[in-house]
């Protein structure tokens, strides 16, 4: 949407640009459904983290829909009833997204992620055990299937004129981003300069997620197709706390061996990011002040010498 979700460690804040020209901002104190102490430890937080994640994006996302519904009205002449109700659509956006629904939506974007861009290229493989005898040509159809579908895909919905502008945002997102830890003030004319890439983004935990599924199907092999699924479903959570533990180390790590390994989630990335415009940059760095003090943080950075290590 017109927006952009921000979060630092238990606060969250999202800023949407509404149709007049201003910029909404939602501030809140993030529960994670999932407990803290399980979401701390190494090469197990990957899955239980993605799906916080979902579940927090979900409601940030059904709260910035409201303010389109409310265009939509205003332009089909139904905003002038809408005075009276101010006060209980402001309670609705507040309450979000139902629990059920929440759940229930992050259930089937998962189901449809796993079946789409795992399940599918492993059925597909499949297919060529009746003219193929080598496993290993096999495991390596799979996976070219799995990285042609997932790019593919990227690529298809990035047509979309909907999707181009969330890519904008995603690209202002990571520019705030790296504007901060590159030691610049954040403003509109710092953030528009630097990269609109990143090695902490979920594209590039995707990408992982592909890469070390093919690494570890490699290694483990078995004539039987029916356990050759099961290790596939069995697997799930320990490739996300690999991929996870990967990004984490990519994020914070300046070794060239990182920066080679973090190369194929920054090429996916120049699909899933676009340049964005001064207004979306403005709004990326609202919701980056609600959450985060960066005038502290560039003076840890610069010392008692004032000057970037």
């Amino acid at each position: 949407m017109e927006g952009i979700m921000m979060r630092n460690k238990e606060k969250y804040s999202v800023a949407v640009r509404k149709s007049d020209g201003e910029i909404e901002v939602m501030t809140g104190t993030y529960e994670p459904p999932i407990p803290e102490k399980i979401t701390s430890l190494p090469f197990i937080r990957g899955t239980f983290v993605m799906i916080n994640s979902l579940v927090l994006g979900m409601k940030t996302l059904g709260w910035s829909a409201e303010f389109f519904e409310e265009d939509e009205e205003e332009g089909t002449g139904k905003g002038a009833e809408k005075g009276a109700d101010d006060t209980s659509k402001k309670e609705d956006k507040e309450k979000g997204i139902s629990p059920l629904m929440m759940g229930l939506t992050v259930c089937f974007s998962l189901v449809l992620s796993l079946g789409l861009f795992m399940f599918l290229p492993y059925f597909l493989s499949e297919l060529l055990r009746n003219v193929v005898k080598s496993n290993t040509l096999i495991l390596i159809f799979e996976a070219l299937l799995k990285l042609i579908i997932f790019v593919a895909y990227v690529a298809a919905i990035s047509l979309m004129d909907d999707i181009k502008r969330v890519y904008m945002y995603h690209g202002a997102e990571h520019k705030c981003i790296n504007c901060v830890e590159n030691g610049m003030e954040l403003n509109v004319e710092n953030v528009m300069k630097s990269d609109r890439l990143h090695p902490r983004c979920g594209t590039s935990f995707m990408v992982f997620v592909l890469i070390v599924s093919i690494i570890l199907f490699m290694f483990i092999r078995t004539d039987s197709r029916l356990m050759r699924f099961a290790i596939r479903l069995v697997l799930i959570p320990v490739i996300a706390g690999i991929s996870y533990e990967i990004i984490r180390w990519a994020g914070s790590s300046s070794n060239p061996i990182v920066k080679i390994l973090s190369m194929p989630g920054l090429c996916v990335q120049k699909l899933t990011t676009r340049e964005p415009d001064e207004k979306m940059a403005e709004v990326a760095i609202r919701a980056v002040e609600e959450v985060f003090d960066w005038r502290a943080y560039l003076q840890e950075l610069k010392g008692e010498n004032g000057e970037l290590p």
